[in-house]
């Protein structure tokens, strides 16, 4: 019995030991970037500020130094790129440990907030929300020639959710919004997430609210006339890349849909990984002028 219980001590510290030495090798290629990082990252974000997340976020989720040190640097220069925070209370990104083809690799995922701010600031939006429906709100939509949707919430007691829904409008004025129900979510983070699926600590548990307003905001952005540009951005999301260059939104995602796996994280503030988007309902656009040639004019689904 002793020498059993000797024998998983000496595991657990050889595991410790490989970990911080991972974790070591990880953060000296990130000091090594700082040149890259530099010229990635915006004005409004200093060298400093963004290593200090990075180098935070290994510390708080061992998982991280678990995964290939390329997947690791190839998500955190998506997240520079774009400009926004990983893995921080703002809820604009994540890095998270994703088990892909069998190996532990680092997946870069938007989050709702993120996803908020990448809008405002294409410029192509003046309006664009996500909200929480609950069954003493007055609550009603119609598809069709002429959509309407008309939200007031209750000053009472609110009960429980019922649905979620995202809109926009855009500067020419055209403008579209996609509901889910409750179920529908629930139903679809089942089906996508597999740390939601099996149970683990995911803010699909513990912030099931914001996880939902991302879900049915991509859907609703997914079908809007927006630039190419933009779009290519939304694509970024929830990939895994291992190529490293001065536009990482262009390189392969490299995750396995078919044999990925989830891996329980420790780190609550991390979204599970999901692997696909849902599929949205018919939105509808005000301005059918305002369609690019790249966007499909009956569905508004982008082409190109």
């Amino acid at each position: 019995m002793a020498s059993v219980k000797s024998g998983a001590i000496q595991k657990a510290q050889e595991q410790k030991t490989v970990a911080a030495q991972q974790q070591k090798s990880i953060k000296g290629l990130i000091v090594s970037m700082e040149g890259q990082i530099a010229k990635a990252l915006p004005s409004v974000l200093t060298p400093e500020r963004f290593t200090r997340m990075v180098l935070t976020a290994l510390s708080t989720n061992p998982k991280l130094c678990e995964c290939t040190p390329k997947s690791f640097l190839g998500a955190m220069m998506q997240v520079a790129q774009l400009g926004v925070e990983p893995n921080t209370p703002l809820g604009q990104a994540y890095l998270i440990p994703y088990k892909n083809k069998g190996i532990l690799e680092c997946q870069f995922q938007l989050g709702y907030k993120g996803l908020l701010d990448l809008a405002y600031r294409s410029g192509e939006v003046t309006i664009i929300q996500a909200h929480e429906v609950y069954e003493n709100d007055v609550f009603e939509y119609e598809l069709g020639l002429e959509p309407k949707l008309r939200h007031v919430p209750t000053t009472g007691e609110k009960g429980a959710v019922t649905h979620y829904y995202a809109m926009f409008k855009t500067k020419s004025g055209g403008y579209g919004f996609h509901v889910m129900s409750r179920a529908e979510v629930d139903s679809f983070a089942r089906k996508y997430s597999q740390a939601y699926k099996k149970g683990y600590s995911t803010p699909w548990t513990t912030n099931f609210d914001e996880m939902a307003k991302k879900t049915v905001l991509k859907a609703c952005l997914k079908y809007a006339p927006i630039k190419t540009e933009f779009a290519r951005t939304l694509s970024a999301d929830e990939t895994i890349k291992t190529e490293l260059s001065a536009d990482m939104v262009s390189e392969a995602d490299e995750t396995d849909y078919i044999e990925a796996e989830a891996v329980e994280v420790d780190d609550a503030d991390a979204p599970p990984a999901e692997t696909a988007a849902p599929q949205p309902n018919k939105f509808m656009s005000a301005a059918q002028d305002d369609v690019p040639p790249n966007v499909d004019p009956e569905t508004g689904e982008i082409t190109g």
